[in-house]
């Protein structure tokens, strides 16, 4: 009776997961779709999932209607950066956070945690002032720095669960040997925190490049706008969208994420017992 149980419990997980990934699934594979369908079908009354006669016209309309590289540059600038930054001054703050438990860990924890409960709508009027106090008002940089910030909080949390799992056995063994603070930190702990930084890279560049509320606010010439704002310019002035070159747009958008994810999902999961201490 247990074993049955078991199954049918099992079973019933799946079927869960399943749905999930269909629920999950179901936007992308209809962007798809969209995106390769011709005029006459996205305007038909029956739609298909399959395009009958797949086109790659949305796309050419689409680079033809928008600067869409220099966006995508844009965006791949701000997100690189904003990530590579993230991490640098997340790594030893998170370490301090991690082994020295007191007043500043438990204040840092407090602000992680306030931080994220704020909407951006509370934040932006001052944001906008700090920045054009510093003239970084319709900058690349000045946005990248909006962004490091915003996303430091959640790294700082994931970056010190990494630093909490790796064994201070080893870090004591270094001491011994006469390694300072900021050797071990280099050669000992950041090695094993592979994974993580990799992981907390990973969610500060798909923050970045999905970011679309500041980018709008704070960037005014075309030239400097990402991707994410551009593709709002396929909204017509009547809040019609031209339906098949903005999928073919989207489409394009998602791109990078995926195939980020894909290349390093396995460093990811694989480094997580790389730094295994055998007893």
């Amino acid at each position: 009776m247990s074993l049955r149980t078991g199954r049918t419990a099992r079973a019933g997980q799946y079927a869960a997961l399943l749905c999930y990934l269909v629920f999950l699934a179901f936007p992308f594979l209809w962007l798809i779709s969209t995106a390769f369908k011709p005029a006459r079908e996205l305007g038909s009354l029956h739609p298909t999932w399959i395009p009958e006669d797949p086109t790659l016209d949305n796309f050419r309309q689409a680079f033809d209607e928008q600067p869409l590289l220099r966006a995508a540059a844009n965006s791949l600038t701000a997100a690189l950066c904003a990530a590579l930054i993230a991490v640098v001054i997340a790594t030893p703050m998170a370490y301090v956070m991690a082994r020295h438990r007191g007043r500043l860990s438990t204040a840092a924890t407090g602000w992680v945690v306030v931080s994220q409960a704020f909407p951006f709508v509370l934040v932006i009027i001052p944001l906008f002032l700090v920045l054009k106090y510093l003239h970084l008002i319709n900058s690349l940089w000045g946005l990248i720095l909006v962004y490091v910030v915003w996303s430091l909080p959640f790294a700082l949390w994931m970056l010190a669960g990494y630093v909490r799992a790796v064994p201070p056995e080893l870090e004591e063994a270094a001491a011994v040997d006469g390694a300072g603070k900021a050797r071990i930190l280099v050669s000992v702990t950041a090695p094993l925190l592979a994974p993580g930084i990799v992981a907390t890279a990973l969610f500060a560049f798909i923050t970045a490049w999905n970011e679309f509320f500041f980018a709008l606010v704070l960037l005014k010439t075309p030239e400097k706008q990402t991707l994410p704002v551009v593709l709002t310019h396929f909204l017509g002035a009547e809040g019609v969208a031209d339906l098949g070159p903005l999928a073919a747009a989207a489409f394009l958008a998602t791109l990078p994420s995926l195939v980020l994810f894909a290349v390093i999902q396995k460093r990811i999961t694989g480094g997580l017992t790389a730094g295994a201490v055998k007893h």
